[in-house]
């Protein structure tokens, strides 16, 4: 009973992203997409710059620490770069952007829901899925990306910060080996392609866990956890079988 539960569930949301999603954004739609761009983006800002720049600077205190007993301070940028762009940029800011953001639309359209304004707006022939859902699902595809990019460009400095002009590393060193190594689709392109699926995933599960909610607090608590704890393991499991996809050797 509890699989059957699970594919209504999983029909209900293909359902929901395929009607709210049908056909491209119209020109009016621009100025609702723009403001859930500043909501769930914008908003995430800050918390995406801090994360990266301490995960960086991290990363660069293990590298330089256990490269140094080899005399190969200088791969410390190569290593940085490519973890960084490969895997924890998409990874980390698909995370940070569910926890905050999609929290936040579940609870947003759920507290809609609650309070029948979705009804109201479906009686005066509004349609909310394409009012409501489109726009924040648009938002998050966009915002993501963007948000990958800056933790990249973050994750690297601060880790620069901390090689260069703490622990001493060589600054030529330091970028030319990110320089030489360091490829545009291979290491950066494909780590943006991560960071779209997750967009998709986490913004498709945030929404429908906030539209197909129960009308009570309780219902809100329980979709709003939801949303957390799918999206971190649809996360983590995605990047697993994009990563085999990717750079694997098939």
């Amino acid at each position: 009973m509890r699989f059957l539960a699970w594919l209504e569930a999983l029909g209900r949301a293909a359902l929901l992203w395929v009607n709210a999603m049908r056909g491209l954004p119209r020109w009016s739609d621009v100025k609702l997409v723009g403001r859930q761009i500043y909501n769930v983006g914008f908003l995430s800002l800050i918390i995406i710059v801090l994360s990266a720049f301490s995960i960086g600077a991290v990363l660069a205190l293990q590298f330089y620490t256990q490269l140094a007993r080899f005399g190969a301070e200088d791969a410390v940028g190569l290593g940085l770069a490519l973890v960084v762009l490969r895997e924890l940029g998409p990874v980390v800011t698909a995370l940070l952007f569910a926890g905050r953001a999609g929290s936040a639309l579940t609870a947003e359209i759920g507290l809609m829901k609650t309070t029948e304004q979705l009804s109201s707006m479906e009686m005066m022939g509004v349609d909310p899925l394409h009012r409501i859902v489109a726009p924040r699902i648009w938002a998050g595809i966009i915002s993501v990306p963007i948000l990958t990019l800056i933790f990249n460009i973050v994750a690297i400095y601060g880790g620069a910060l901390v090689a260069v002009d703490w622990l001493g590393a060589d600054p030529g060193g330091f970028w030319s080996g990110m320089q030489d190594v360091v490829q545009l689709w291979e290491d950066l392109g494909k780590g943006m392609i991560k960071s779209v699926v997750f967009a998709v995933l986490v913004t498709w599960v945030a929404v429908f866990q906030g539209y197909d909610s129960p009308p009570t607090a309780e219902g809100m608590s329980m979709a709003t956890t939801r949303t957390v704890v799918i999206s971190s393991v649809l996360i983590l499991a995605a990047d697993f079988l994009l990563t085999l996809v990717l750079y694997g050797d098939f």
